[in-house]
């Protein structure tokens, strides 16, 4: 109970967790980053906004100055001076001029100020502190001392003004860009979001749901997803998908048939087996017969029993894990390639060709029973392939058995004159069920060889631009230890 529990738990975690899909985290993100910028936008503006009310202050009091004509000694009307700080907004203005300072309106009480800046030299960095200043942390009492430009040739004029006007104005300029940002922001993320719902999110749905449907079925062709002919990486993505899945249901329906193939061969083994064995009994009774050519057959005919009796017994070597390790020694090639060609009984028959060029004395550090079941296998297929153009003249149908040493490797090439591999068997040369280009045939042999060379640590293959087909063998010698060799000599 408590796994199952533990199960449910997690599976409803995962379905909790994917209610918020790409499509709602790609809103998030948009929305998300359209504020920041706007934030960034905003910051930088709030403070051109203080300055520019500021200038527009210390422009008014400019054009007052004008008026107030400073330094003529003329008594200027209360009534006028009051006009004029209240046009500004201010409770003092202010004119410098060489060593003389003007004060050219003033209110009836003074007041103390608590913030100063300089329009004529301020830094960006200042002017945001400052505006952020003034809109966080100061009061609508509080006074601000601002010097500008001076009309007139005068060095500067200052005004002094009340801060709650200015922090108010900035207060409705940060609400209006609150606004547009959010309006902007929905129209950008609406926008953006569609986009990437159509180029992305769908595109993706439909690879999962083809991922999941391939899941439940791989075997299925229906379920390989049909690329869309998109141009872009997700056109790749599905292209490529695609090619996996064809790869994956092929690959599954040759395993099925694989293990169809040993279920059969593991059926009919042990019933195989007994009739091989039987056939070995007659054989030894035939052997008791006086026929010199009995005698010269019977023991060929025990040995081949005795072989497919042993294959029968392991239920066909190539269909588990591996071959058994070879059993290496010296073994005389020419021997063994007439025990091949009476094996296939090409002996006696003139159907077909059979030429050897074999170094004299060669020898091969092998298995004897593996080689030959390599050049059985080879020598099999190029009489097969042969006889597809019977009646055949062994003048034009032949195979050819060559061997030599180049230094401790033993070369052998196996040829024939037929009609050779097509290219796409060429591709799965030494595949099981995959390299055959005979009707009914399962190219079992090609890799039955193959592999059996590949334990004796050498190399096979299929020699380019040869008339038929052309195979060279190539086993290099075991390495041969100096104080074990001087032992033997």
């Amino acid at each position: 109970m408590a796994d199952a529990d533990t199960r449910n738990g997690t599976s409803g975690g995962r379905h909790r967790a994917s209610r918020v899909g790409l499509s709602g985290r790609l809103l998030l993100l948009t929305l998300l980053f359209v504020m920041l910028a706007e934030v960034l936008i905003y910051v930088p503006s709030i403070a051109n906004f203080r300055l520019n009310w500021i200038r527009d202050k210390l422009a008014v009091a400019h054009t007052a100055a004008l008026v107030l004509e400073p330094g003529t000694g003329r008594v200027v009307p209360d009534a006028l001076i009051r006009r004029v700080l209240d046009s500004i907004g201010a409770k003092a203005v202010a004119l410098k001029m060489g060593n003389q300072r003007y004060l050219l309106a003033l209110s009836e009480n003074p007041p103390m100020v608590h913030q100063d800046i300089d329009i004529r030299d301020v830094s960006a960095w200042h002017a945001v502190v400052g505006a952020f200043d003034t809109l966080l942390w100061s009061r609508d009492s509080d006074v601000l001392r601002a010097v500008g430009p001076a009309p007139m040739g005068g060095d500067f004029i200052e005004i002094v003004v009340e801060v709650g006007p200015m922090r108010k104005a900035m207060l409705r300029f940060s609400a209006n860009v609150l606004i547009l940002s959010l309006i902007i922001s929905a129209i950008t993320a609406a926008l953006v979001y569609l986009a990437l719902h159509y180029l992305l999110v769908r595109p993706m749905r439909r690879i999962t749901a083809n991922m999941m449907a391939f899941h439940a079925d791989p075997e299925n062709p229906e379920r390989v997803i049909a690329p869309s002919g998109r141009r872009d990486e997700v056109g790749v993505a599905e292209r490529e998908l695609a090619a996996m899945q064809g790869d994956i249901a092929s690959m599954l329906h040759q395993k099925s048939r694989l293990a169809a193939l040993g279920l059969a061969v593991s059926k009919i083994n042990h019933d195989l087996r007994n009739l091989l064995s039987s056939a070995q009994l007659f054989s030894e009774g035939l052997s008791n017969l006086p026929d010199p050519r009995v005698q010269r057959f019977a023991p060929k005919l025990m040995r081949s029993l005795e072989r497919a009796i042993e294959l029968c017994q392991s239920t066909l070597s190539y269909g588990r894990a591996q071959e058994p390790p070879p059993v290496r020694k010296r073994v005389a090639l020419e021997p063994l390639v007439e025990e091949v060609r009476e094996t296939l009984g090409l002996a006696d028959a003139a159907r077909i060709g059979w030429i050897v060029s074999v170094e004299r004395g060669m020898t091969v550090d092998a298995d004897h029973d593996q080689l030959l079941r390599v050049l059985l296998n080879l020598t099999r297929n190029a009489a097969q392939a042969l006889e597809t153009r019977a009646p055949n003249d062994p003048l034009r149908d032949q195979i050819r058995i060559t061997g030599r040493r180049e230094g401790s490797v033993a070369v052998i090439e196996v040829a024939d004159t037929g009609p050779g591999f097509p290219e796409k068997a060429r591709e799965h040369l030494f595949e099981a069920f995959q390299a055959s280009s005979r009707t009914g045939g399962t190219g079992l042999g090609l890799a039955i060889a193959a592999e059996l060379v590949r334990a004796h640590g050498g190399t096979i293959g299929l020699v380019e631009g040869t008339l038929g087909a052309t195979f060279r063998i190539a086993i290099p010698d075991r390495a041969v230890e100096l104080d074990a060799h001087r032992k033997r000599a």
